[in-house]
């Protein structure tokens, strides 16, 4: 596995990292959206990761010899539909039904704050790892001396 390859996984892991927790942070603050201008309450969304394919004939070997991965990708920001939304009584409120329940977003705050701490703590951990990667490159050029 070359250098530069490391450092690929390792950015690649934050970028997806990243994007999760922008993700998470855009449910939290959508928590209390009843009303998303279509008319429905906000939906919880998710990120998918998926491993990035390796495009050469060398990487495809040694991937399937397990010597090398290729990083992690954001396949696809999924909306949850299978957590059930949260029905308040509330008459007064604008957006409830004839029977005075407003539907809320099926967004926990709890599930939310666990899921930023892992995806805060997994880019913590893409960094110590890249950082490591360019601890080795830069004594590998310290050889040379």
């Amino acid at each position: 596995m070359g250098l530069f390859t490391s450092f690929n996984i390792n950015a690649s892991g934050m970028t997806a990292q990243r994007l999760r927790s922008d993700t998470i942070s855009a449910n939290i603050a959508n928590v209390n959206t009843t009303n998303t201008g279509d008319g429905t309450p906000y939906r919880r969304k998710t990120v998918v990761f998926t491993e990035k394919g390796t495009s050469t004939f060398n990487n495809k070997l040694l991937t399937a010899q397990g010597y090398v991965g290729s990083g992690v990708k954001v396949s696809a920001i999924v909306e949850d539909t299978e957590t059930e939304m949260n029905k308040v009584y509330d008459p007064a409120h604008p957006d409830a039904d004839e029977d005075g329940y407003v539907t809320y977003p099926n967004v926990n705050i709890v599930t939310e704050m666990t899921n930023m701490i892992d995806a805060s703590r997994a880019y913590e951990a893409n960094v110590t790892a890249f950082g490591a990667s360019k601890a080795m490159a830069l004594k590998g050029l310290e050889i040379g001396k």
